[in-house]
């Protein structure tokens, strides 16, 4: 498969364009950037000191090159990149967190024409723990109270994780509950006692954190705690390429890491 890697030259893109070139069945045919950044121009695999000789470049015709585009950005420049793919005819995995209703609504209308995956979290073992997550929310769906704690690096620009969001959802799904209605999003000053069947919400930025994630379901005299920590961004990179090897053949449809892994 010809892949296209977009944000080339942040820390992600470039975890992917590492993968895509150790594999065998894969090859790196794009890789993209926002005008005006500092690496158009250059060898896109020069950091591992080697050249592959496909440049960087900031035009999104360079996706005609490409069988699938994969695309950890941020949710403006994905609905651009989405529009490109949708007009080349190229399938897409999107990482990319912070959608709003209309950019969602946007990939579920693209995917009517080209084979999207689009998941919050691409790690094989965060997918994992989600499907363990709704296993104890219907087990424990009574007398539990439930928080989700999730930490990454300053970086990071949206609140709360992706991920976060999506444990959420799993545990309201369980519990036959629509998160926005269960959500606590914040707590500041004299808030009154917790209000039973309540998601809560807790958010760390600093450092270099990559990413930590844990649902407390909290019961009387008991607690259980899943957790899923990352200490490289390598789980989503090889977890991005299996799902860019799920969409191979497909012309239309839109995905997730669920059924890319058949939970």
């Amino acid at each position: 498969m010809r892949i296209a890697i977009a944000g080339a030259s942040g820390r992600m893109g470039r975890m992917l364009i590492e993968a895509v070139t150790q594999s065998t069945d894969l090859q790196l045919t794009a890789a993209l950037d926002i005008a005006g950044a500092p690496m158009l121009g250059q060898d896109a695999t020069a950091f591992l000191g080697k050249l592959s000789g496909v440049l960087i470049t900031d035009q999104l015709s360079a996706l005609k090159q490409a069988d699938c585009l994969i695309d950890f950005t941020r949710p403006e420049g994905s609905l651009e990149h989405l529009k490109a793919c949708v007009t080349h005819g190229v399938n897409m995995v999107i990482g990319t967190t912070g959608f709003d209703d209309a950019g969602k609504a946007a990939i579920s209308e693209a995917a009517k024409s080209i084979g999207i995956v689009f998941a919050p979290n691409m790690s094989v073992g965060v997918n994992a723990t989600l499907k363990l997550l709704d296993m104890a929310a219907r087990i424990l769906n009574s007398g539990y109270d439930v928080e989700v704690f999730e930490a990454h690096h300053h970086h990071k620009v949206d609140a709360p994780s992706g991920t976060a969001l999506k444990m959420g959802e799993v545990v309201a799904d369980a519990w036959g509950k629509k998160l926005d209605d269960i959500a606590a999003w914040t707590r500041h000053g004299h808030t009154g006692a917790r209000k039973p069947g309540e998601i809560g919400f807790s958010v760390v930025r600093g450092g270099d954190i990559v990413g930590d994630h844990t649902v407390y379901f909290c019961g009387v005299g008991e607690r259980i705690e899943i957790t899923h920590r990352s200490s490289s961004r390598a789980g989503y990179a090889e977890g991005s390429l299996r799902a860019a090897r799920y969409l191979e053949g497909k012309k239309s449809g839109l995905f997730n890491m669920q059924t890319v892994l058949g939970l």
